[in-house]
């Protein structure tokens, strides 16, 4: 799961927004440093991450890859079930818009940023006003996604090509989203993740 997930099974959930965005940009044990809620929310995050890596449609999807995009497939995977998730949210989330999610997120989490590490204050600084969690909606925008992570980490470099792996085997791993998604969001919503 990338962002939007994140966020969306947070809300389902009435865990913290803040602490579900920021558990990337927080290593070891975040207790004593953040409130307990935001603390829960980073654990939830990291719970979540370990369950959807051991889900077997996940474990699946990483056949779609070719050799070479093989070793990145988990990274392009949690930003491909964000393009699935932003492409069918009125589906999954008819009681709100995609646009209305995001602007309540941010309302929840923009407050918060200057007690967070410079590198996720950074981060937000691009991710509302250019409306990333929307633009996952569009293809092209996923294929920038993970350019653009290539291009911050030499090591992950692979990551650029493996949209020609999502593109080749889109309709599947569209399939296989639908296998899984929606039983994580009632694991939120009855509190179990």
């Amino acid at each position: 799961m990338n962002f939007l997930a994140h966020l969306h099974l947070a809300m389902l959930a009435d865990s913290s927004l803040l602490g579900n965005l920021l558990a990337d940009f927080v290593r070891g044990n975040p207790a004593g440093e953040y409130a307990p809620e935001v603390v829960a929310g980073i654990m939830m995050h990291r719970r979540v991450d370990v369950l959807t890596d051991s889900l077997p449609q996940v474990k699946a999807c990483r056949d779609y890859f070719s050799e070479q995009h093989r070793r990145v497939a988990p990274i392009t995977l949690d930003v491909v079930w964000d393009h699935f998730l932003a492409r069918h949210w009125q589906q999954l989330e008819p009681s709100v818009s995609l646009h209305g999610f995001t602007q309540q997120a941010r309302s929840q989490i923009v407050p918060h940023l200057s007690a967070t590490p410079p590198r996720f204050q950074n981060l937000n600084g691009y991710l509302w006003p250019e409306r990333w969690l929307e633009r996952y909606a569009e293809l092209p925008f996923i294929a920038n996604v993970l350019a653009g992570m290539a291009s911050r980490r030499p090591r992950l470099g692979a990551l650029a090509g493996s949209f020609a792996d999502v593109e080749s085997h889109y309709h599947q791993l569209e399939i296989q989203f639908w296998q899984f998604y929606p039983q994580m969001m009632q694991q939120a919503k009855d509190k179990k993740l």
